[in-house]
């Protein structure tokens, strides 16, 4: 058990993040009983709206509508949204802006004192996230967002009591913390609901667990295709709930396959939450217009154009694919890969194979992560075939893997980064010309 004394304490957010990744044993330790035992600790409670979003794709998207949404009605957001691209503090906003570093110092004290005095250890995700939490509890804000990191039943976040759930979608990942299919990774899901509240799922084809849970615990269950629904063109699209719609509404910032999906759930939880977070149709409209999240689909315009996506797992790496087919027409399609172990590398590499001329693959500094040379082999032993002629090369990390993509590309190509955050955020740490993303479907 780590007691070091107050004057050994780090003074700074990296000093503090150090000491988080040497306090505990296990990086992922699936139990929340430390947690609830510090969050008793400290007190720490939100008095204003919480809403948690979990699922294995779609909530990052879904974080970031419902903060939009919000603030373009008027209200003061808190938000805490996984992992971080470049700096951590990335992972605590409040009013749409990060909070400094600076910040979050005296809050990392806090939970160090409760945990010694309960004479606990905390892994890194507990310690962090009840350390966003406190900050966000003590915020000047109307309304908390709080994204669900790994399942949901025993998930740190899950310590804390919510008044609106929300599930994206289910898919296969985890599996050796989440179980191997999804009624297994539904029923960890299902965890985050509570007796009396709503529950948004915005599966179209949900898990049955999940709705077993809710009507097991007596939650408000709001069911996509049952509780709420919408509808598109080409042109717009409209949403309708239980007792309220939105017509003729622009496509939301964020383009891609799912992301009506993810729209349609915020929406739900915006009605089920009408008594204490009433919003506008030009609230929503605004909102959805103006809403940006790195790494989701995301274009750096230029020539050649660059996309930037965090899709690791099969689901959401066939989405990216179906995105790709939209783009229009590129000549040549060079990538930038890199990939936890634990991933289903082999589904990954032959969903994405037909599209791609040029494999770049990257180490990544995490002990997890697949090494490049291994992708290679990978990519070999399956004899995968692109639209012409295919090269693999391995790189020492995303940046060296992007340089090298930039040399083989040509104008009119395209360039794809995707994979872990650790690829995608590889790729940010050097800094990219004209950030200012733009999102297209």
């Amino acid at each position: 058990m780590n007691t070091m004394s107050d004057d050994t304490l780090p003074t700074t957010l990296d000093g503090w993040l150090a000491r988080c990744e040497r306090l505990h044993p296990k990086e992922i330790d699936m139990t929340l009983d430390r947690t609830l035992a510090v969050k008793q600790h400290l007190g720490l409670a939100f008095k204003v709206p919480a809403i948690t979003v979990a699922g294995t794709n779609g909530k990052g998207s879904t974080c970031a509508m419902l903060e939009s949404i919000a603030l373009q009605a008027g209200y003061r957001v808190g938000l805490y949204i996984k992992p971080h691209f470049v700096h951590f503090e990335e992972r605590c906003r409040v009013n749409g802006q990060s909070v400094a570093a600076e910040e979050l110092i005296p809050h990392f004290e806090a939970v160090e004192k409760a945990r010694i005095d309960l004479g606990l250890s905390l892994s890194y995700f507990e310690f962090t996230t009840l350390a966003i939490a406190r900050l966000l509890s003590k915020a000047s804000v109307d309304m908390v967002i709080l994204e669900v990191g790994l399942g949901g039943r025993l998930d740190a976040v899950n310590a804390i009591d919510t008044d609106c759930a929300i599930i994206t979608s289910i898919d296969i990942d985890h599996v050796e913390y989440l179980g191997p299919d999804r009624e297994s990774i539904g029923r960890e899901k299902a965890g985050i609901m509570r007796t009396g509240k709503p529950v948004v799922v915005s599966d179209p084809v949900p898990p049955q667990s999940i709705v077993d849970r809710a009507t097991e615990i007596g939650a408000d269950l709001w069911q996509f295709g049952r509780d709420f629904n919408y509808a598109g063109d080409k042109q717009q699209w409209s949403w309708a709930g239980r007792d309220k719609r939105f017509n003729g509404m622009a496509y939301p910032a964020l383009r891609g396959a799912n992301q009506l999906l993810n729209a349609s759930g915020v929406l739900a939880a915006f009605e089920a939450l009408r008594e204490q977070l009433p919003i506008t149709a030009q609230a929503v409209r605004n909102g959805l217009a103006m809403v940006e999240l790195t790494g989701r689909f995301q274009i750096i315009p230029g020539q050649p154009v660059l996309v930037l996506d965090v899709a690791h797992n099969p689901h959401a790496v066939a989405t990216l694919a179906q995105n790709m087919d939209q783009m229009g027409f590129h000549p040549r399609t060079h990538v930038v890969f890199g990939a936890m172990q634990d991933k289903d590398l082999e589904a990954i590499l032959r969903r994405m194979a037909p599209l791609v001329d040029t494999w770049n693959f990257c180490d990544l500094p995490i002990p997890r992560a697949a090494k490049a040379e291994g992708l290679k082999q990978l990519h070999e032993r399956l004899a995968l075939k692109g639209p012409g002629p295919v090269s693999v090369n391995c790189h020492a990390d995303p940046a060296a893997a992007l340089r090298a993509a930039v040399g083989q590309a040509d104008p009119a190509d395209r360039i794809v980064v995707f994979g872990s955050f650790y690829t995608v955020g590889g790729v940010l740490k050097e800094g990219l010309p004209r950030l200012s993303a733009t999102h297209v479907g």
